[in-house]
């Protein structure tokens, strides 16, 4: 079992960076790939950004590619998504996720979710 929990959404202005944290609970975090998700009001959720394992591959959807950066620290538990020049388009509910696997775009695949950070990017 692993217990996801984010932090650092906010409200930024367009242009501006924010940093997400995922704190994940148990032993084993550094066997599971994680992502970041995000969903906006009336719309799917949709893939982000994803690391691997280890932290030696990472994937981006191609809105976000250039701007936002993700990593992951195994001795802390903690994957971030560092996210910069940030417009409205970004605005939605982020999710960090758990999966064994590495099926990393699809949301089938993640087995574990936390309960998501409101981002907000205002014009």
């Amino acid at each position: 079992q692993v217990q996801l929990v984010e932090s650092g959404g906010g409200l930024v202005q367009a242009g501006g960076s924010l940093r997400l944290s995922c704190a994940a609970s148990g032993r084993t975090f550094s066997s599971y790939a994680m992502g970041w998700f995000r969903q906006a009001p009336g719309k799917e959720r949709e893939f982000v950004a994803a690391i691997s394992w280890s932290g030696g591959r990472t994937y981006f959807a191609n809105s976000v590619k250039g701007r936002f950066t993700i990593s992951r620290d195994n001795a802390k538990n903690t994957v971030y998504l560092q996210m910069n020049s940030l417009s409205p388009e970004d605005t939605a509910v982020y999710y960090c996720a758990a999966q064994r696997g590495s099926a990393y775009y699809t949301v089938r695949a993640y087995e574990y979710w936390g309960q998501g950070t409101q981002v907000t990017v205002s014009s």
